[in-house]
């Protein structure tokens, strides 16, 4: 699902309280839009699946099982 709809609803809240001269909310919101961002680019990248015995698989994901996302 394409969730970008997040950054213009937070770039019109900075708006508004860039406006309303606002300025730490307005810099608050210009965090939250690099944050959305960030992860927004992040879910929309494929996960792999790793099996627990590879190198990289830690104590964690062997006692949550065979398989983890990463």
């Amino acid at each position: 699902m394409n969730n970008e709809w997040m950054i213009d609803v937070l770039k019109d809240l900075r708006s508004f309280a860039q406006k309303q001269f606002m300025t730490d909310l307005a810099e608050h919101l210009d965090d939250a839009i690099l944050v959305a961002a960030t992860e927004i680019r992040t879910d929309s990248q494929p996960k792999q699946i790793v099996k627990s015995n590879d190198a990289q698989a830690g104590t964690l994901p062997r006692m949550l099982g065979e398989h983890r996302l990463i």
